[in-house]
């Protein structure tokens, strides 16, 4: 049986990351998605995980399948997703965060706002410490504690110029502990395998990072798998049986309007 084409963007941050635009409420990203012909997206706020539920609820009412995740940042500075499957896995690794992110109050000011809201747009309230500060938690303890509560653990924009393992550690380690590498949406996976031929045995992902409706689906990936199920974007992550993610798809989201 040959596997299905899903188009898939796994990085979006809603209006609860401080760097998210106050355009970017649950019900917007869902009809942005629609609008182009997505399959599938990953809400993944940074260090917190509270504007999922909402999210998953209007996509499946919209028919769009929604992971559930996060964009935590590590004690080493370096941003890393992690994809959970279901509630109690999310409230696990919410409580986790709960316990390690510094009690820095936010500046709103400063670093923006950080809203929790409802399907209607409707304020339920704010987080009160500041999101993008690092976990007190290092890269292989994250992965550990990701893997533990069920979920999927990838370092993200590896190779971006910042808050990625090429600016904190100065190279993306061969024997680094994730179950995908999400590769920099700027960069084509063919010229970052010039540099980094050691990896390619990995899969690899890519995805747009949006923090405004119009970002989302710049860039997107193909999950080629038999079913729009996490069970299913756990083997393709691993390449199980032919499944296969492909982050070079010749069709540009923009042109699927209408």
């Amino acid at each position: 049986m040959p596997t299905k084409s899903y188009r898939a963007d796994l990085h979006i941050h809603t209006v609860l990351s401080p760097c998210g635009d106050l355009y970017m409420s649950p019900s917007a990203i869902i009809e942005q998605a629609k609008k182009l012909h997505l399959d599938v997206i990953a809400i993944t706020d940074h260090n917190t995980t509270r504007q999922v539920k909402v999210t998953q609820q209007i996509g499946k009412e919209n028919g769009i399948f929604v992971i559930g995740g996060v964009e935590i940042t590590t004690q080493e500075e370096a941003h890393a997703l992690a994809y959970f499957e279901n509630d109690e896995q999310l409230d696990a690794f919410q409580e986790f965060i709960d316990e390690h992110i510094p009690h820095i109050p936010n500046d709103e000011e400063r670093f923006g706002y950080q809203l929790i809201v409802d399907k209607d747009e409707e304020i339920l309230g704010e987080e009160e410490w500041l999101l993008i500060s690092a976990l007190d938690v290092d890269l292989d303890t994250l992965y550990d504690k990701v893997h533990e509560i069920g979920g999927l653990f990838v370092p993200a924009h590896v190779n971006k110029p910042a808050s990625s393992l090429m600016s904190q550690l100065g190279f993306v380690p061969p024997d680094i502990k994730a179950d995908a590498l999400e590769i920099s949406k700027h960069v084509k996976k063919e010229d970052f395998l010039k540099k980094f031929a050691y990896l390619k045995k990995r899969t690899f992902t890519k995805s747009s990072d949006a923090h405004f409706l119009h970002i989302i689906g710049e860039v997107h990936c193909v999950l080629n798998m038999y079913d729009l199920t996490f069970d299913e974007f756990r083997k393709t992550l691993k390449g199980e049986d032919g499944r296969f993610i492909d982050t070079e798809p010749k069709e540009k989201l923009q042109l699927l309007y209408g």
